[in-house]
């Protein structure tokens, strides 16, 4: 079993803003990618938290990040934000389009924010759970480098290509489902690579175009899209809907770009926020009501929703002040800050 290291959170998020500073990151940038990766630890989702450090410095100092990108927001239509992330990290891009999407949401019931030009690293759920906080629904997308094969294909074409929604509820935790169309993440792959695990059948093949249980094999492969040709459409929808329909770059097109470096992808995001209250004709209390009733429908027969196990985690995590990572990473990390 490897030997884990126990971390208060604010060690935590000192050891994170300590190492992507080291390589150069401005302030702003070390803050909003410190809120992105600590949500992803605190939840427990272990492909999406300190883990992400290390690739976001490997991309910093191989010099395609700028580091020192501003943002710039731009109000394109009464619908419409977009925000040019300079070839910087997203998380910053997000946070400075947002009010304006809110804004823009309430106003005309539905708006759309594109973020254009930017490194994309992260889960979407923390995006969508920001949206969702302001009382308004989410769905959110973005593509990556072409590591997933079509179905009924052997080599890559699309990215892993997350969609992830949310709906705004009573109390702490909005409803929330954040999923790679790929039949896992990219991210999961590469720690169980790092710690010598088989992966399941169905998630990649080899070079060869065969299935594979090696987790190298996979990297070096292609991995495959959940449910077959239905993934495998899912997944062109968003290559379609956050590449071209916002002007920035396919999967295929950020691996062309990145030209062998294998660092994170550059490439756009599309977030779609939706305002209850004016889409339902003012009915928002009502609506809420029957929407509770789907929610009680579903946990009333001992099924889940979906982010339940993370909102668990989150609670364990806050209530402990601390989190848990492998000693490999810790050991990882703290060279960074060397």
């Amino acid at each position: 079993m490897t030997e884990t290291v126990r971390l208060s959170l604010d060690e935590a998020r000192a050891l994170t803003v300590q190492a992507l500073s080291n390589a150069g990151l401005s302030a702003e940038h070390c803050e909003a990618l410190a809120d992105t990766i600590m949500a992803g630890q605190i939840d427990e989702c272990h492909s999406h938290g300190l883990y992400r450090v290390l690739s976001c410095v490997d991309a910093l100092r191989r010099g395609q990040v700028n580091v020192a990108a501003v943002p710039e927001v731009l109000d394109q239509a009464p619908g419409i934000v977009r925000v040019d992330a300079k070839n910087g990290f997203s998380p910053l891009a997000f946070r400075l389009g947002l009010p304006l999407l809110q804004e823009k949401a309430r106003t005309q019931g539905i708006a759309a924010l594109a973020i254009n030009n930017c490194y994309h690293f992260s889960a979407l759920w923390p995006e969508v759970e920001r949206i969702a906080a302001a009382g308004l629904a989410a769905l959110a997308m973005t593509p990556s480098h072409s590591w997933v094969a079509p179905a009924g294909g052997t080599k890559p074409v699309f990215g892993t290509n997350p969609i992830a929604f949310s709906w705004p509820r009573p109390g702490p935790f909005p409803f929330v489902f954040d999923f790679a169309t790929s039949a896992a993440a990219r991210g999961e792959i590469e720690l169980h690579r790092r710690a010598g695990k088989a992966i399941p059948q169905g998630w990649a093949i080899d070079g060869d175009g065969a299935p594979t249980t090696d987790a190298g094999a996979a990297m070096a492969g292609a991995m495959l899209t959940f449910g077959g040709h239905k993934g495998s459409a899912l997944s062109a929808m968003v290559e379609l809907m956050a590449g071209p329909l916002i002007g920035d770059l396919t999967s295929r097109e950020s691996q062309i770009y990145d030209a062998g470096a294998g660092v994170t992808p550059r490439h756009g995001e599309l977030l779609l926020a939706f305002d209850p209250n004016l889409l339902s004709g003012g009915r928002a209390t009502e609506n809420v009501e029957r929407a509770e009733a789907l929610f009680d429908a579903i946990i009333g027969q001992g099924a889940r929703l979906p982010s339940q196990r993370r909102y668990e985690a989150r609670q364990r995590s806050e209530a402990a002040g601390s989190i848990e990572i492998p000693k490999p990473l810790h050991d990882d990390l703290l060279a960074l800050i060397a």
